[in-house]
């Protein structure tokens, strides 16, 4: 050890600027150590900012309970309108940043913002309303693993043999919180699941597209601002749901025509849109983009379904109930899964630096 160290700085001596080691003890050690500083500076604020976007969006599960005869068209309308107003006006205070955007990263926030926001909201809803409140967010429980699968596959991070075990906790997980959702007496009650399912599957198609895409555009836009981008995805949903306002209308799927605008009435409308546009839209949106910006999405995905978690949790606390056995297992499971991945992906990213390591890295 102390001869490969005494050959570095001799050879560091000599004018080389470049030095490859190739001493697996030595190796394994510097690039630890090189390591654990990112991971304190890069890997552990994207982890950290994956769970808070899963906690942000986990509010979504609680919206049916409090905002009374309003539809989730009528929330939506409004959590859209406030996140797009506060979105606008951040892009004005950054507009020197503004200003340096190409049509394409408008056009491309823009059609994110449209895909996993706007319309993967409306195929949701629609879901909802011809499957069931239940069975639409079950089969959205195993988006997180389809994405992951895809994003190993688009860019592979780590090998599959290491992903296989977390990836069937996760699955085994997410179907043991959700099984209770497809009893008899609740498939019973869907209107119509032959349309519900497959508008379930779309939603579920357009969240694992919106993960990919916004992952490929920020690897694209390294220099790109995260409350910029988060704000340009926000303003495409916003106009994407004032152009659907005559739509809805038509199709009567607003019940704030019906019940009116008061506060005395609409006081958790009110409430409710800002909590969801500051959390939910605008909050989780930018935890993601930080998490996107940092984390492979074979990680930012498996993170995602602390998502389930969070929404079982918050809804079992609505309910006042404690978790059935299959759902207090089923959350166990996820958490599993979830820790897991990321001690294999630290673990497999150290190694993976060993074998041959820059020593100018070592002062960076």
């Amino acid at each position: 050890m102390d001869k490969a160290k005494a050959h570095i700085h001799k050879a560091k001596a000599r004018g080389h600027r470049s030095l490859t080691i190739r001493t697996p003890a030595l190796g394994i050690l510097v690039s630890a150590g090189r390591y654990t500083g990112r991971m304190k500076s890069s890997v552990l604020i994207g982890i950290v900012a994956a769970l808070l976007a899963a906690l942000a969006w986990s509010l979504n599960f609680i919206v049916p309970f409090v905002i009374g005869d309003y539809s989730i068209f009528d929330i939506a309308l409004f959590r859209f309108l406030i996140s797009g107003l506060l979105a606008f006006a951040y892009l004005m205070f950054k507009w020197k940043n503004v200003r340096n955007l190409r049509v394409g990263d408008w056009l491309m926030s823009f059609a994110l913002g449209l895909i996993g926001y706007l319309v993967y909201f409306q195929a949701l809803a629609a879901a909802a309303v011809y499957a069931g409140p239940v069975i639409a967010p079950a089969f959205l429980a195993l988006v997180p693993v389809v994405l992951a699968i895809a994003g190993n596959l688009q860019h592979p991070t780590i090998a599959w043999r290491h992903l296989a075990f977390p990836f069937t906790l996760a699955t085994i997980g997410l179907l043991l919180v959700n099984w209770g959702s497809f009893d008899q007496a609740t498939i019973g009650e869907a209107p119509s699941l032959l349309i519900g399912i497959p508008l379930a599957i779309l939603a579920a198609a357009c969240w694992v597209w919106f993960g990919l895409l916004n992952q490929s555009a920020l690897a694209k836009r390294p220099q790109m601002n995260a409350g910029v981008w988060t704000a340009l995805i926000m303003t495409g949903a916003s106009l994407g749901m004032l152009a659907f306002v005559p739509f809805g209308l038509l199709l009567n799927v607003f019940a704030s025509s019906r019940l009116g605008l008061g506060w005395n009435v609409a006081a958790p409308l009110y409430i409710w849109g800002t909590v969801l546009a500051l959390t939910a839209s605008l909050g989780g949106a930018l935890a993601w983009t930080f998490a996107s910006q940092r984390l492979p999405v074979a990680l930012s995905a498996q993170l995602i379904t602390m998502e389930t978690v969070f929404g079982t949790t918050l809804g079992l606390l609505i309910r006042h109930r404690w978790p059935t056995l299959m759902e207090g297992v089923g959350m166990i499971v996820l958490l599993a899964g979830v820790v897991i991945t990321i001690r294999i992906f630290h673990g497999r990213r150290s190694v993976a630096l060993a074998p041959e390591f820059d020593v100018n890295c070592i002062d960076s």
